[in-house]
């Protein structure tokens, strides 16, 4: 039969797991220069799906007609995460949760 370690991580408790968690992200705001420089990988991947979608149906617009389709793109990307949202505290209002 053969062993095996279970990681650190796996014997912690959920609380021990949220507090290792919280130091992690304390100390890497503390290292970055900015939390705008911290963040800006996160957001540039992110905008980078709505160019991408907005070169595929326009794609041979100019740099100006895709960054306005983009940003309605992004636009309407949250306005259907405001509907879900909405549509979820209607369901848990009714269910009287």
């Amino acid at each position: 039969m053969t062993s095996h370690r279970v990681p650190p991580q796996m014997r912690e408790s959920p609380a021990e797991r949220r507090l290792r968690a919280v130091r992690a992200g304390n100390l890497r705001a503390a290292t970055a220069p900015s939390l705008e420089a911290m963040t800006a990988p996160a957001r540039k991947g992110f905008e980078s799906k709505f160019v991408k979608r907005a070169r595929e149906l326009h794609p041979d617009a100019s740099p100006d007609v895709i960054a306005r389709v983009a940003d309605n793109l992004r636009r309407a990307h949250f306005a259907a995460l405001g509907k879900a949202s909405a549509a979820a505290r209607r369901r848990s209002r009714a269910s009287g949760s």
